[in-house]
């Protein structure tokens, strides 16, 4: 009761103060069109200001000069040869004759006259003015209380080029733009499939950016797509820049340094996901594909893996495993070792590590801090730079410096060998890089204190953390926990193509056969002798 009448208080306080307008509160309420054009226009401006760029042409296309149109459109975002077809098309309805064609009904107009490929009738002025600053070209005629949406977009922007973050050697080459037509093409030419369903949404009060839902109506789960549905309708905020806010909106564990959103750059890897039943989400002007629900398993595999036999597959995803655990255990080990239980360590060993860290002024916690910390510096540095400099930053600045610092007593010769282990190791599973370098800092901090009991217990809260985690509904550690054996055969390691029947069980799909059955190769007998 009291904090209702505390909103109530804080909300007229707000008011009186003008930061909250009685106008702009209704902005949201449908505003429909009148039949007097002009009264149409000066509504419309008073939305859309005294921007430069906003374009009124009015023309008159009767023989009497009586029926007057205006069209509104942005002029550096729209199609000029479209917008020379509608006027020509609407200045030769003079040549008709008025028995032939009379325009009572602006059908008339939309069906007989413009050629567009895409005509949308309405009455409402908010999605005029959203269709205009979609690229959109309004017709708003004289007389009649609708208006036709025409589409005229070309935005300007990178066509479609090779994935930057997901290279392969054997596998499509392109990757997706910031234009969402044609990423939606892109995987339009993949699935060439009837319930291949897109649902289009506009987010943000100030960008209004355009928000595509892609699944397979066949495949997913009804109720994954409502959840998508309702999370994404929920967001509420002036912008949406990329789709890593939109991420950060829907993701289930928001608190974790893992992630539970999945996204690719490549179109061939998103439309495995979604032929899996998972559900893609399409941002305007990012080279980005958000799906869900995502499992921790996939940040193991790769496009290519399934374009090659699983021999030499299996031993990759297993390298990027190892590769995983090195990055966030290495350090923490070294810190255990050399602190706690030296008596682990061979003796040979233990006496280079002694040699090695004669003379330097740091415990090793310090040591391996330090060094960690240079390394993301150089990092971020190799990446912010303009390409040709940044790598020879991040290539020069880490010889130098890790030289220097051994030459100078600060840090011990096998250290540089472990902190460069575990940095080229992060590389190797990029789509944990955030959760590893947060791990490997804790991990780090718990063998420093508590020697191999810390780092112990560390494992077991992780491993404990990522069981726990769920995105859209979905056990993040399926198929381990729970248990799935058939899905176990795309897991840490893959079995034949061939073998791998139906798709993820815990992900609810309505078709969980993938393929038929039967589907060994077998030997041909084309050659064969005929031994009658």
């Amino acid at each position: 009761m009291f904090s209702y009448i505390y909103k109530k208080l804080k909300y007229f306080g707000f008011k009186d103060s003008g930061i909250i307008d009685d106008e702009k509160e209704d902005n949201t309420s449908e505003t429909k069109l009148l039949d007097d054009m002009d009264k149409n226009v000066n509504i419309i401006k008073n939305i859309l200001g005294s921007s430069d760029d906003v374009v009124y042409r009015q023309i008159s296309f009767d023989k009497d000069n009586k029926i007057n149109a205006v069209m509104i459109f942005l002029g550096d975002i729209i199609k000029k040869s479209e917008i020379i077809n509608i006027v020509s098309e609407l200045l030769e309805y003079r040549n008709f004759k008025c028995e032939e064609m009379k325009l009572d009904n602006i059908d008339v107009i939309k069906n007989c006259i413009i050629s567009a490929a895409e005509i949308k009738k309405t009455h409402s002025i908010n999605e005029i003015i959203d269709s205009c600053l979609c690229g959109n070209t309004v017709l708003i005629i004289d007389g009649f209380n609708e208006g036709l949406i025409i589409d005229s977009k070309d935005y300007k922007g990178r066509k479609v080029e090779e994935a930057k973050t997901e290279a392969t050697v054997r596998g499509p080459r392109d990757g997706f733009s910031e234009s969402i037509s044609i990423n939606i093409s892109l995987l339009r030419s993949r699935i060439r499939n009837p319930n291949l369903i897109f649902k289009t949404m506009n987010i943000g009060k100030q960008t209004r950016t355009s928000i595509c839902i892609v699944y397979l109506k066949n495949i997913a789960n009804p109720k994954l797509v409502e959840e998508v549905c309702k999370r994404l309708k929920r967001i509420n905020t002036d912008a949406i820049l990329e789709s890593g806010y939109i991420e950060q909106f829907i993701e289930d564990a928001p608190y974790s340094v893992f992630p539970t959103v999945g996204n690719s750059e490549k179109p061939d890897t998103a439309a495995a996901k979604i032929l899996e039943g998972r559900v893609g989400i399409l941002v305007n002007g990012t080279p980005f594909i958000l799906t869900v629900p995502m499992l921790f398993i996939e940040g193991f595999q790769s496009a290519e893996d399934y374009y090659s036999r699983p021999y030499y597959s299996n031993v990759i995803r297993t390298l990027r495993f190892i590769c995983f655990m090195i990055t966030i255990l290495l350090p923490a080990v070294y810190v255990m070792l050399s602190t706690f239980h030296q008596e682990l360590i061979p003796t040979t060993l233990l006496f280079t590590i002694a040699s090695g860290r004669e003379g330097v002024p740091f415990p090793a916690i310090l040591e391996v801090g330090l060094m960690l910390i240079t390394f993301e510096i150089l990092r971020e540095a190799g990446v912010r730079l303009p390409r040709p400099v940044g790598q020879a930053v991040s290539i020069v600045g880490a010889l130098v410096i890790g030289q220097s610092a051994v030459s100078a007593g600060l840090v011990g010769g096998i250290l540089v060998i472990i902190v460069a282990l575990t940095g080229v190791s992060s590389f190797a599973v990029p789509v944990f890089t955030d959760a590893e370098s947060i791990l490997r800092i804790l991990l780090l901090i718990l063998a420093g204190t508590l020697g191999v009991f810390g780092v112990g217990i560390g494992l077991l809260v992780t491993l404990i953390h990522i069981v726990s985690l769920r995105s859209f509904g979905t056990p993040y550690f399926s198929p381990f926990a729970p248990i799935e054996k058939d899905d176990i055969k795309d897991s840490f390691v893959r079995t034949f193509i061939w073998k791998m029947k139906k798709r993820p069980h815990n992900m609810g799909v309505k078709n969980i056969v993938r393929q038929g059955e039967n589907l060994k190769p077998q030997p041909s007998k084309v050659n064969d002798e005929d031994d009658n």
